[in-house]
């Protein structure tokens, strides 16, 4: 670790550290570089308001794969499966991230994040949609997903686990993986190796602002490339 570079002894540290230090790009583009194929979460999960950065361990949820509108009503042994019980299984800093729902519906609404931002959840990650946006808006925990939909999925869909290792799109996200995200979307980083990605990525923002500088003072983006390998 370069001598100049903060360390950190805790999760709250190591939290500080990223929203002073990061954004996304670098971290993607580190992960990459060390065979990470897909580093980042589907380009569709975006924030539902701008200017929010998130950062927390990952509560994965597994969800059943819904029954299109005009099917079947399920009639499972309790309703929404363990949605609830995922959410009321909430701690403080931990990032909610569910395998989601069709485009064609939501996932969840405000009284679900509310919950959840009662119980110090630092995000929601929701492959899918939301609804109930004026009342999510009153809100502070940040929220990814698709978008917003009112038309909910009432008894066509279940989660089924929850704490379990899941699949996002092509990223596998296990429990206590460290998840970050910004304007740009959402970063999953495997907590076996995030002090190396995290050390790499400062390294990296730290060159590309001294490239930044130079372009700003009129300087080439070939010369800046030529002396960096950066841009």
């Amino acid at each position: 670790m370069a001598k100049d570079m903060a360390r950190w002894n805790s999760d709250e540290e190591l939290f500080a550290l990223l929203r002073n230090e990061l954004c996304t790009s670098p971290i993607s583009d580190v992960m990459e570089v060390m065979g990470f194929h897909y580093p980042m979460l589907p380009h569709q999960i975006m924030p539902i308001r701008p200017n929010t950065v998130m950062v927390g361990r990952a509560m994965p949820c597994q969800d059943e794969p819904p029954i299109p509108h005009g099917g079947l009503k399920r009639y499972d042994w309790k309703p929404y499966g363990l949605l609830f019980d995922s959410i009321e299984d909430l701690k403080p800093n931990e990032v909610y991230i569910s395998t989601g729902a069709p485009t064609y519906a939501a996932r969840l609404g405000d009284m679900l994040v509310t919950r959840a931002q009662a119980l110090g959840a630092a995000g929601m990650v929701i492959n899918g949609n939301i609804r109930d946006i004026a009342g999510q808006r009153k809100l502070s925990i940040p929220l990814y997903a698709h978008g917003t939909y009112a038309y909910g999925l009432q008894g066509r869909h279940n989660t089924v686990d929850y704490r379990c290792s899941i699949k996002v799109g092509n990223v596998r996200v296990k429990p206590g993986d460290l998840i970050f995200g910004d304007d740009d979307g959402v970063c999953v980083i495997p907590r076996e190796c995030e002090e190396e990605i995290i050390v790499k990525a400062i390294e990296k923002d730290r060159i590309e602002q001294q490239v930044r500088k130079e372009i700003e003072a009129g300087g080439s983006v070939v010369d800046a490339f030529n002396k960096y390998s950066v841009m």
